[in-house]
């Protein structure tokens, strides 16, 4: 299916529920689970739990704090008019077509505007907010993606009429599925180690703008965590506690030790020809990490739907990010 396709087709699915057991309705069910819906804007919409808007709100008062920390005492609006633009977006973004080298010689002819360092420092701290806003949303539009595929996607192609009872497939489809679920937590993961470096960069702000200072969190990652003073604290995203350890686990397993099925498949229970049901297993975990005996750490006895259970883990992801941003923004606004 080409983009174009996709587009289309997601327009006509636009009035239709995306269903967590793989069925779509026409309507929502009012059975009380989530369900996703195309918006016009082009978005994958979650009915219940997201808390996108929440973290948006939270993230542009982190821009703010951060500017009002760093330039306290400052003409900031004076001053901007003064500076280039390209101290904004070089090294940050493509639409700055400035090489390495140009950009250090740019920055040599201001030397007489000292006060250019607090931008280019301001910026930096600006745009691991803007990583975090950036990556949340992946995740939720990834979310979407897995669900269409899940309730509109043949699993074995060509489509064709199967026998009642329960059957598997194994299919580039699958593949699929399989696909955006290791994404979901490689980039849930990769949002801790940017929250990480945020965290950490408004408990140390530079002071010193003589020259371009390099972020205090520059090699910081979620394993430093215990830097940050909220380390543990109940309800963020550096609590101890058997949520975070089974995301830190599940992004482990994929980035290092393999896949989450020796065969990746999605099943379908059929009855009278047509699919009531499709899911796929997850394997078996207890206090955050998967049941193991000798090598062997892929059991599906317990028969985990993870796909009646993924809008609820992103929901409780995001509900934590709100509460760590709370905690972020304390020391910034105590400066500004």
């Amino acid at each position: 299916m080409n983009p174009e396709q996709r587009v289309v087709r997601a327009m006509n699915e636009a009035v239709r529920c995306l269903n967590l057991d793989g069925i779509p309705s026409e309507a929502p069910r009012g059975d009380g689970l989530p369900y996703f819906r195309f918006d016009p804007q082009g978005a994958w919409r979650v009915s219940a739990g997201s808390r996108l808007h929440d973290i948006e709100d939270r993230c542009v008062r982190l821009h703010e704090a951060f500017k009002r920390a760093i330039m306290k005492g400052i003409d900031y609006s004076g001053m901007l008019r003064a500076v280039p633009e390209f101290v904004s977006v070089a090294g940050h973004n493509s639409e700055a077509s400035l090489t390495r080298e140009l950009f250090e010689q740019s920055l040599a002819k201001t030397a007489g505007f000292p006060e250019i360092n607090r931008f280019l420092y301001l910026y930096d701290c600006q745009h691991l907010v803007a990583s975090i806003q950036e990556c949340t949303k992946e995740i939720e539009q990834v979310l979407g993606e897995f669900y269409f595929t899940l309730n509109t996607e043949s699993l074995f192609f060509p489509p064709m009429k199967h026998e009642d009872g329960l059957r598997y497939s194994s299919s580039p489809v699958t593949t699929k599925l399989f696909a955006y679920l290791g994404f979901i937590f490689i980039r849930m993961h990769s949002l801790l180690d940017y929250t990480v470096k945020v965290a950490f960069e408004a408990e140390h702000l530079r002071q010193d703008f003589k020259r371009y200072p390099k972020l205090s969190s520059g090699n910081m990652q979620f394993g430093d965590r215990k830097r940050v003073s909220f380390d543990k604290a109940a309800g963020t995203l550096f609590e101890s506690c058997e949520f975070m350890t089974t995301v830190e686990t599940l992004r482990n397993h994929v980035i290092h030790d393999g896949l989450l099925d020796d065969m990746p498949k999605a099943y379908e229970h059929i009855r009278d020809g047509v699919a009531i049901e499709k899911f796929v297993l997850f394997p078996d975990m207890t206090n955050g990490r998967f049941d193991r005996f000798v090598n062997r750490n892929l059991f599906f006895g317990r028969e985990d739907k993870i796909n009646l259970r993924l809008p609820a883990i992103v929901a409780e992801f995001q509900a934590r990010q709100v509460t760590t941003f709370e905690r972020v923004l304390a020391p910034l606004l105590a400066l500004g």
